[in-house]
């Protein structure tokens, strides 16, 4: 029992753990929704300069798309100075249009719109970390930051993304403008990328290629370029973690075959130590039926209630670790139902496999040898 405690245990919280963690991370992604591919100039090749995409190619390649695109966008990232009062910082400032298919929560205000896009409004949104910096206790929206020394009013905050590891990694300091109002005000240069929103998410690889393909007819064959769709990375991350869990899973179960090895041996003992018993029980009309059945509902009794043991530990652990883990992922959904149905099925199995040769061996003894012993 004490083997199987262990095994279990181990094998439960492991999995748990990694299944908590697993969802925490992939709802996270999800409340980004659908993402798009995005296609940026591959800097491998001899002259990069040659692939620069320029604001004008957005509008180019949403013409060749056509209906296979729900929205083409340019993009930039800089570093600015940002200002309101006496604080002023140098911030991230990053471009975005009016298409959103995401379900980010606002902290306050609304999220940019067509119209500021299609006006070139001096309008902005920032994070909930920075609102706080620059504003602190009270309500930003309404106010008017110093973007590079254009004034941008506030019109919304991004409410903080639960999880103090995604907010670190995805980045949670910045302020976003229309790209319009980016190009106009700014003067950015040339695009760090484009990004692409497929109408059809499952035909995301063909509208990739074919925005590489319309931006080599503009660039010439010599540009080259690469396609990075955000959905395929998501599958990609989800993968690799599941292939995590079932790696240390299977490090585990390693200490459930031991335990398994451990019930087959004490069953053996008990066999050799009770022959008189099995004789007696053969001479009254016990077939082998009966003795296989005896040895190894033992087996899986033994089995079963160092697996329940081990799982309740293996619970405790999880929820432990999970209640740890949600500050730094999010919120976090343990599998309960999944995790009792595993505990049960190892330790059923374990028992009945490690528990037949036992029981076999206790049915083929010969009775008048067990009542000699």
């Amino acid at each position: 029992m004490l083997g199987m405690i262990i095994g279990s245990s181990s094998i439960i919280a492991v999995f748990g753990i990694s299944r908590a963690a697993t969802t925490g991370i992939t709802n996270t992604f999800a409340s980004f929704g659908q993402l798009p591919v995005f296609v940026v100039p591959d800097q491998s090749q001899t002259y990069p300069e040659r692939a620069a995409m320029h604001y004008r190619d957005a509008a180019v390649v949403a013409d060749s798309l056509g209906d296979r695109a729900a929205a083409v966008e340019p993009s930039w990232q800089r570093t600015y100075k940002v200002s309101f009062g006496n604080v002023h910082d140098y911030e991230q400032v990053v471009s975005d249009g009016g298409y959103h298919n995401d379900s980010l929560a606002m902290a306050e205000g609304r999220r940019l719109t067509q119209d500021d896009v299609d006006s070139g409004a001096r309008v902005c949104l920032m994070t909930e970390d920075l609102a706080r910096k620059y504003f602190g206790s009270s309500p930003a929206v309404g106010n008017f930051l110093s973007v590079n020394g254009q004034r941008c009013e506030v019109v919304g905050v991004y409410a903080d993304i639960k999880g103090s590891f995604m907010n670190s990694l995805i980045s949670n300091t910045s302020i976003t403008l229309p790209y319009t109002t980016f190009y106009s005000g700014f003067d950015p240069g040339d695009l760090d990328f484009l990004i692409v929103y497929p109408a059809d998410q499952t035909q995301a690889d063909a509208v990739g290629k074919a925005t590489k393909d319309a931006l080599t007819r503009i660039h010439g064959d010599k540009a080259q370029y690469q396609v990075q769709n955000g959905a395929g990375f998501i599958s990609s991350f989800d993968g690799v973690l599941n292939i995590i869990a079932i790696g240390l899973s299977a490090i585990g179960g390693v200490a459930l075959v031991v335990a398994g090895i451990g019930i087959m041996n004490i069953m053996l003992v008990s066999v050799t130590e009770r022959t008189r018993e099995i004789g007696i029980r053969k001479a009254i009309g016990a077939n082998r039926g009966n003795i296989v059945l005896q040895f190894l509902m033992e087996a899986v009794v033994l089995s079963i209630l160092g697996g329940g043991v081990g799982m309740a530990l293996g619970l405790a652990a999880t929820i432990g670790a999970a209640s740890i883990l949600s500050k730094q992922l999010g919120e976090l959904l343990i599998p309960y139902l999944l995790i009792v149905s595993i505990a049960l099925t190892f330790s059923i199995a374990i028992g009945m496999i490690f528990g037949t040769y036992p029981a076999i061996r206790a049915a083929t003894l010969d009775p008048i040898e067990a009542l000699r012993s």
